[in-house]
C-alpha cells in the first residue's frame, strides 16, 4: 500500500488520471480474481473545483472518504449506479480520480454474469463497470489493498494515444464545465460515449510490444 500511496500522492491529480490509463484494476472475490485495464478517467480537484463533491471544502458523511489519504476508495451512489473513485492526494486534500471505463481481462465470464449485456456495453461507463465487477458501496472509505480492490502497478498496457476532453455531466459550472479533465485511450471500445467509427478493433488503442 505504501507504493500505491507514493505513486498517487507524488503527482498532480490530472497527471494521475492520465497515468492510470492502462494500469490494472484487480478485484479479489470469493469466486476468484477479476482484473481489467483502466481505459477512461476523470480528475476532480477538490475545494477549487466547482464540479467536485468537495467544492469549497463541503464535507458531509457521504463524501468524508475524500479527506482521507491517497489510495482511499470513495464510492458514491448516483441514481441507481454506484461510482468508483480513488483519492489521489495526502489526507486533508480532497481530490480524486473517477474510474469511468475498464477493459475486462481476467474474469470476463463472471462480469457478464453480473451484468448480462453484450460485451460492447459491459464496462464502458462508471456505473456499468461497477455492476460488472459486482461492487456496491461496501468498500467506501477503505484503502486499496490486495485482499479486496487494488491497483497492480506491475501489470499495465501503454496507450498509443490519450485524448483529453471536458468531463461528462458537469453543466453550468463555469470554466469547470469545459476544463479538459476527462482522459481516455483513443480507439478503445470500453470508453463511454464514443463514436463506434473511432474504435481500433485490432489493438484497442494499446501500443504493441
Amino acid at each position: 500500500m505504501i507504493a500505491i500511496e507514493r505513486f498517487l500522492s507524488t503527482r498532480t491529480t490530472p497527471e494521475i488520471a492520465v497515468i492510470l490509463l492502462g494500469k490494472q484494476l484487480r478485484l479479489q472475490t470469493s469466486s476468484g480474481v477479476l482484473t481489467a485495464w483502466i481505459t477512461e478517467t476523470e480528475a476532480y480537484l477538490g475545494a477549487r473545483d466547482a464540479g467536485a463533491h468537495a467544492y469549497q471544502n463541503h464535507q458531509t458523511p457521504r463524501n468524508r472518504a475524500l479527506w482521507q489519504s491517497a489510495g482511499t476508495i470513495y464510492i458514491y451512489q448516483m441514481r441507481a449506479w454506484c461510482l468508483l473513485n480513488i483519492v489521489t492526494q495526502a489526507a486533508g486534500t480532497p481530490e480524486c480520480v473517477l474510474i469511468r471505463g475498464i477493459e475486462p481481462d481476467a474474469g470476463l465470464e463472471r462480469m457478464q454474469q453480473q451484468r448480462p449485456v453484450p460485451i460492447a456495453n459491459l464496462t464502458n461507463g462508471p456505473g456499468k463497470l461497477m455492476q460488472a465487477l459486482g461492487l456496491d458501496k461496501t468498500l467506501n472509505g477503505q484503502t486499496l489493498q490486495p485482499a479486496t480492490l487494488s491497483l497492480d502497478l506491475s501489470h499495465y498496457r501503454q496507450p498509443e494515444q490519450v485524448v483529453a476532453t471536458p468531463r461528462i455531466g458537469i453543466v453550468n459550472k463555469g470554466e469547470w464545465t469545459t476544463a479538459p479533465l476527462r482522459y481516455f485511450v483513443a480507439g478503445n471500445p470500453f470508453v463511454s460515449k464514443i463514436s463506434r467509427r473511432t474504435i481500433d478493433h485490432e489493438h484497442h488503442g494499446w501500443m504493441t510490444r
